[in-house]
């Protein structure tokens, strides 16, 4: 839940500073990069608004993934008690014995 609190936590604030209510201009922000430059040079520079837009997707989905393989590692309901990747480490174990 936390991992998908955080992404979301992160939209949140972008959409906030793409309308104008959010972190003030001096600092940087996603949500600013998009709408404060982004929006004077949309046409004749369309990659000002895509790097900022594809970057917070990467991260937003970085963070979902990371939280998604942390439960799949520590959640005992899963397969042995060791998650999804159980079968990893008893196949280690009889490597080494």
């Amino acid at each position: 839940m936390f991992s998908v609190a955080l992404g979301g936590i992160i939209l949140d604030e972008a959409t906030i500073s793409y309308l104008g209510f959010g972190i003030p201009p001096p600092q940087p922000s996603w949500g600013g990069m998009l709408s404060l430059e982004g929006k004077k040079y949309m046409l004749q520079a369309p990659w000002l608004a895509l790097w900022p837009g594809i970057s917070l997707a990467v991260v937003i989905y970085g963070i979902n993934m990371f939280g998604d393989a942390l439960r799949d590692l520590l959640d005992p309901s899963l397969r042995g008690g060791v998650g999804r990747y159980g079968w990893l480490f008893k196949r280690n174990k009889a490597k080494k014995s």
